[in-house]
């Protein structure tokens, strides 16, 4: 997996991901004490509140982000949206009002939106090798679970030696360094085909995403994993400390089980992937996931939970969660042209986190009126829906040619090479505006 580490470009987008997911984790940190600090025993509602504009943010700001960065050179917006994430980073210390927050918050993770989907466009462009790409997404997965698991760790120990206000510049330090590594590297940054107008542009991403089958049904699958997912975030630490009574560090052993589990599935899915086609590994993830969030509903019903067993179904969750999302950037790459890839991105992350709009509170809900067994199996069935829903959209021939013609072409156009039947995988473009019949 690390092999990918010896392409100057990639090993420096990298960094650019470690360094920024750091200050990122320390500002998690930080916030919840600075909410604390502002709000007292109401810093839950502040903490929630923020967490529900970060996800409107994301929804609403990538596909207009997306819109503008296909005119714009992607090195220099991704340096600018750093940028503006330092900028606001070095104004959360200076907070005193909580509306203040919810405003830089805003700031953030707009600027987020924007700079997420494009990075992650960039990728595929720097190692177009599949292989390697798919060995760079487990090793981007990696990341993101070493982050949650090491940054609060690390909060920890700059918190024995600064007040939490300090974290925020170790956020904005950690943003700028994100950016001078992105500009020591050179970024393709390809161009659209024709120019088009605005609302084409805000909304090409997510038409090609919902014509194509393959998104289509690893949207059921975003919704499969946000299920899941919001499950283990929002009622880790309900189960632990009101259910089971353990401390505030249980909580941590507890979702160190989904991070590590997580992580597992990184490092094996490499090889699995070379072997097995997309579509089997995902939808299996999502079985694995959601059979182990409804056995551990029966088991609460039936005998006293514990904490060892919470970290070991956590596991099984996180591994089978990540089995299901990290081969999503394959599915993208292959369902767009390389100047239609940002806006695809985009789409995938705002249609991802519209799901988790939707289930973040859905499962604080549930588990709020009717405990943790309801909530286990309830988040189950919405699981198991998204995968059953995923299966009838996602055909298991996706990658055969399509026969097909283009009777709106002249005979002499280059895309028919002379021919009127012609096949070949589809790709929503221009000249594919949807999923053509075989004739």
């Amino acid at each position: 997996m690390l092999s990918i580490l010896k392409n100057r470009t990639y090993r420096h987008l990298f960094a650019a991901q470690i360094v920024a997911l750091t200050g990122t984790g320390l500002a998690t940190v930080a916030l919840g004490l600075l909410a604390f600090d502002l709000a007292g025993d109401a810093a839950g509602l502040v903490l929630g509140t923020a967490l529900t504009i970060k996800m409107v943010a994301y929804v609403t700001v990538a596909p207009l982000a997306a819109a503008f960065a296909e005119r714009l050179d992607r090195r220099k917006m991704l340096v600018f949206l750093d940028l503006i994430r330092a900028a606001v980073a070095v104004c959360l210390p200076f907070v005193t009002e909580v509306w203040q927050i919810y405003v830089l918050i805003f700031v953030l993770q707009s600027a987020s939106a924007g700079f997420t989907p494009a990075f992650q466009a960039t990728i595929p462009d720097v190692l177009p090798n599949e292989n390697e790409y798919t060995r760079a997404l487990s090793l981007s997965r990696l990341a993101y679970d070493m982050e949650s698991l090491l940054s609060p760790m690390f909060a920890a120990a700059l918190l024995l030696l600064v007040s939490f206000n300090s974290l925020f510049w170790g956020t904005a330090l950690g943003f700028v360094a994100s950016a001078l590594l992105v500009v020591s590297a050179a970024l393709p940054s390809p161009k659209p085909s024709k120019p088009r107008g605005i609302y084409d542009r805000t909304t090409r991403g997510i038409r090609i995403y919902l014509k194509t089958p393959r998104l289509r049904g690893l949207l059921a699958l975003n919704w499969s994993a946000a299920a899941l997912s919001s499950m283990v975030i929002v009622n880790t630490v309900v189960i632990v400390r009101a259910t089971l009574g353990l401390s505030e560090s249980a909580v941590a052993i507890a979702l160190a089980g989904f991070g590590g589990g997580s992580m597992l599935a990184a490092f094996t899915l490499p090889r699995v992937l070379d072997r097995i086609e997309d579509r089997k590994v995902m939808l299996f993830g999502a079985i694995l996931a959601s059979g182990a969030m409804a056995v551990a509903s029966v088991l609460t019903a039936t005998t006293p939970l514990t904490l060892g067993v919470l970290a070991v179904f956590w596991a099984f969750t996180g591994f089978g969660y990540s089995t299901t999302l990290t081969p999503s950037g394959r599915l993208l790459t292959r369902s767009a042209h390389p100047e239609d890839r940002p806006a695809v991105f985009a789409a995938q992350f705002t249609l991802s986190h519209g799901c988790w709009l939707v289930l973040y509170p859905l499962a604080g809900w549930i588990m709020t009126v009717y405990g943790p067994t309801v909530a286990l199996g309830s988040m189950s069935v919405l699981s198991m829906a998204g995968v059953i829903v995923a299966v009838s959209l996602w055909p298991r021939d996706d990658q055969e040619p399509v026969v097909h013609n283009h009777p709106d072409l002249p005979a002499d156009h280059p895309h028919l090479a002379g021919a009127g039947h012609h096949a070949h995988p589809i790709i929503i473009d221009d000249l594919h505006p949807r999923m053509p019949r075989e004739p």
